[in-house]
Parts: C-alpha cells; structure tokens; sequence
C-alpha cells in the first residue's frame, strides 16, 4: 500500500511540474507584453481553492485548486470558461489580451507548448548526462549476451 501512495505522489508532483511550466510560459509571455494576467492556478478550483495568494501590488491571485486536472492561467481579454461577457462588451483596454496585435496573440497561446518542449529538451539532457557515458566495446562482452530462464526456453542461448 505504501509503494501505491509513494507513486501516486511521484506521479501527482511530476505532472504538477509540467503543468506549471506550461502555464509559466502563457504567464511570462503575457507578462512581457504587458498583458494581465488575473490568475495562475496549479489544479482547477470550482467552487473553492486550498490556498491562495494575492501580493500587494500584484493584479494576480496565486493559487492552489483542489481538482488535479491541470491548471490555468486567467488572462485579461480572453474568452474563456468564465465568460465574462460584461467586459467583452466594454471597449477594450490597453492592457487585455484582445487589444494586443495579432503576433503576441499567437505568441502568449503557444507559449506553453514552447515551454513544455524546452523542458522535454532539458529532462533529456540531464538523462543523457547522467547516463549518457555508459559504452561496452565489444572486447568487453566476452561472455556475449546474458538471457534470462524464460528466453532460454523459447531458444535463446547465452554467449
């Protein structure tokens, strides 16, 4: 039962570490265009959150959902799941998404896929340090190759 939970722990904090650097590339990109952003969440919260956190200063709200399905980032001038049609009706302000040019558009939504393939470039990269140095030359492999007792039985033959 313990192995079980360890994993399931393994698991929930690998994939909360992609999430948020997924969505760490729509919010720095947002960022940079001086767009608002209005919340960046790990899991969805509907109805309620674990934590939250807004800093002095700061139009966005940091937060934790309940819900481990993903994650968001509320960005001001988006259409999204909130619908927010009253501020869809007011002419748009200088700092929302929609009034941005078309080319930081597309860059802030792309954004998190770039992230994701240069973290996928990175965790490739410390494997191949790692373990990448590991070579057998040939004159090593004096035995040849070690089968199990399964393989043998089908045919296989060590050396």
């Amino acid at each position: 039962m313990e192995t079980f939970l360890i994993k399931t722990v393994q698991l929930l904090l690998s994939l909360s570490i992609l999430v948020i650097f997924h969505e760490f590339g729509h919010f720095i990109f947002a960022r940079m265009f001086k767009v608002r952003v209005e919340k960046f969440y790990l899991f969805f919260d509907p109805w309620f959150s674990l934590f939250k956190f807004k800093p002095k200063n700061s139009y966005t709200e940091y937060g934790i959902g309940w819900l481990p399905f993903g994650g968001y980032v509320k960005i001001s001038g988006m259409i999204d799941e909130s619908m927010d049609r009253e501020q869809m009706n007011q002419p748009p302000k200088p700092w929302e998404f929609r009034s941005k040019p078309a080319w930081q558009r597309l860059l802030i939504m792309v954004a998190g896929v770039v992230f994701n393939f240069i973290l996928a470039v990175f965790i490739y990269s410390m494997i191949v340090y790692t373990w990448g140095t590991s070579y057998i030359p040939f004159k090593n492999a004096y035995a040849g190759m070690e089968y199990c007792e399964s393989a043998r039985n089908i045919g296989f033959q060590n050396g």
